[in-house]
């Protein structure tokens, strides 16, 4: 059975849903459910689709299922009527399920035009279809099953194709047409002004250094990251540095913060969500691995130099700018595993000297610089 060809009822609901708001007037404004809990960088690169369905659906009311834990991320949105938090690391507790099936009552009489879940995985996909929205729209992902809990079914043209143009790969079945003509992430004022009350954020231009990530096998060494700032010091004087990361990151924090302490900022376990984005947003650029920061960074247009190792940039590079990351060349890489069995313990990581990231900072700012305005 080919996985993208509609299913009968999925494709009737898909023709009503096209057809009644394709009219000059509609009975009524949709009410679509996004599902996408998680990570902070999946969230981030599934934010277009939002984008693109209220540019065609103005009058749209969008809600948004999402980890408890990044909600902040989406809370105030613009293009949001709602955010639906949902406890992804208590999910079998007593209190989440009863907490859960609140949730899901609420929203079953909410009585959605479109579900769209662009998690897949096995309790997403329960989720969409417990929603019984009258067309539920997935990805074609076979990890843990989900696709059977989909009427309309998005598929990954290949290997290689990038989260976010797969992601957009649902627009098409819901009858939307994707344009670019918005902002990835809104700005927040209100945070961007407590920034600056709580650092010296002026003067510039910010380096943002991201040392962290969930595997550690996608972590430079803190040695290199320490070794950067010191070359960029010397290359840049008027330049800053600002360290970002989780609490438990601080030891690399602060050991990078040591090379020159008059021009770092160790902002590690210190910074909210919405915190983390302003200043991202404030930085002139950013060194980071691969992880959720650089996604944000991607979204805002930053120049970003990008630190791979065990995972493919092509599927999940900065969007935009994945043919300027660095990658050694290796025969694991990528392996895209959470552990590194290599026989020299990330190499893939060890082979990018700070001198090479350094110049690859310098190309990404020159050609900012030579840019046309707007591009």
């Amino acid at each position: 059975m080919d996985p993208s060809r509609p299913r009968r009822s999925g494709q009737a609901a898909q023709s009503r849903i096209i057809g009644a708001q394709s009219r000059s007037w509609a009975p009524r404004p949709l009410k679509i459910l996004i599902l996408k809990p998680s990570s902070l960088g999946d969230v981030v690169q599934a934010l277009p689709v939002l984008r693109a369905i209220k540019r065609h659906w103005a009058r749209s009311e969008v809600y948004w299922w999402i980890d408890r834990n990044l909600a902040p991320l989406l809370t105030e949105d613009p293009d949001l009527a709602g955010v639906i938090p949902f406890g992804r690391r208590s999910w079998a507790t007593l209190s989440n399920w009863i907490a859960l099936r609140g949730s899901l009552r609420w929203v079953r009489e909410q009585r959605f035009d479109l579900v769209i879940d662009l998690q897949c995985l096995m309790r997403s996909g329960i989720f969409a279809w417990l929603a019984n929205g009258k067309l539920t729209i997935g990805l074609d992902e076979p990890r843990e099953g989900a696709r059977g809990f989909y009427d309309l079914i998005a598929p990954r043209p290949s290997f290689h194709t990038h989260a976010v143009d797969w992601y957009l790969g649902v627009l098409p079945l819901a009858g939307v047409p994707m344009t670019w003509d918005f902002q990835w992430l809104p700005p927040r004022p209100e945070v961007a002004a407590g920034l600056r009350r709580k650092w010296p954020v002026e003067p510039g231009p910010w380096l943002i250094l991201q040392p962290g990530a969930r595997w550690p096998n996608k972590r430079w060494p803190v040695g290199y990251f320490a070794e950067l700032v010191r070359q960029v010091a010397a290359r840049r004087q008027g330049w800053r540095f600002a360290i970002l990361g989780s609490a438990e990151e601080r030891p690399l924090g602060e050991a990078i913060a040591g090379v020159v302490p008059a021009r770092c900022l160790d902002l590690t376990g210190r910074l909210s969500l919405p915190e983390m984005v302003e200043w991202i947003r404030l930085g002139a650029a950013m060194v980071t691995n691969d992880t959720g920061p650089m996604h944000v960074a991607a979204a805002l247009g930053k120049p970003v130099v990008g630190l791979f190792g065990p995972t493919e940039p092509r599927r999940t590079g900065p969007y935009g700018q994945v043919e300027r990351v660095l990658q050694a060349e290796l025969p694991c890489v990528p392996c895209l595993k959470p552990r590194c069995t290599y026989a020299k313990p990330i190499e893939c990581l060890r082979l990018l000297s700070p001198s090479a990231a350094v110049a690859a900072l310098e190309r990404r700012l020159d050609l900012c610089c030579h840019a046309a305005p707007g591009s």
